[in-house]
């Protein structure tokens, strides 16, 4: 085991801070990065500190420990031991830095051209539409087909939920966004 590289950890959803937990108790060296976010209840604002990759925690630990850590509650499952599965200690490195000095790092939800989404707020709040460009600070152009008639809406990311993403077919070329 390279002592530079971490394993990355697939733990249950919403679970990440427990996890973390129950590694400090098992004194396996861990990392959680977690990001403020203001989040506004029915009753107050209140600033709370998410995980920045959803489901997943970083750990680096020894062969002898893997039954601990795989044992963990709330641990799915170790994702491979190969050098391709595990990130580099320069790689976390590099987001503790930004996540200190207080850049804005947030999750991405990974939408490309092509991807089925609905509007969640809004006007639009429900309507499905196809993802057709992505632009700067993640703002994307929908197409919305409710009138069998395309027009562009620009949402942000935070705005959508992800119905279906593409799934290319090897062998063709790809399906123009816009084509219902």
């Amino acid at each position: 085991m390279q002592s530079s590289s971490w394993h990355v950890l697939h733990v249950l959803s919403n679970h990440e801070k427990r996890v973390a937990q129950h590694l400090v108790v098992r004194s396996v060296e861990h990392y959680l990065p977690l990001y403020s976010e203001r989040v506004r209840w029915t009753d107050r604002t209140v600033v709370a500190e998410r995980p920045l990759f959803s489901g997943y925690v970083f750990a680096r630990f020894t062969p002898n420990d893997r039954i601990a850590v795989i044992s963990t509650p709330g641990v799915l499952r170790l994702l491979g031991d190969q050098s391709w599965d595990m990130v580099r200690d320069e790689e976390l490195a590099q987001i503790r830095t930004g996540l200190a000095s207080g850049l804005p790092l947030r999750p991405y939800l990974g939408l490309s051209v092509g991807t089925k989404v609905r509007v969640r707020h809004g006007v639009f709040a429900g309507v499905e539409g196809v993802v057709t460009e992505l632009r700067k600070q993640c703002r994307v152009i929908i197409t919305l087909a409710a009138v069998r008639q395309c027009f562009s809406l620009e949402a942000g990311i935070d705005e959508l939920d992800v119905l279906s993403k593409p799934v290319p077919k090897p062998g063709l070329a790809p399906v123009p966004a816009y084509g219902f």
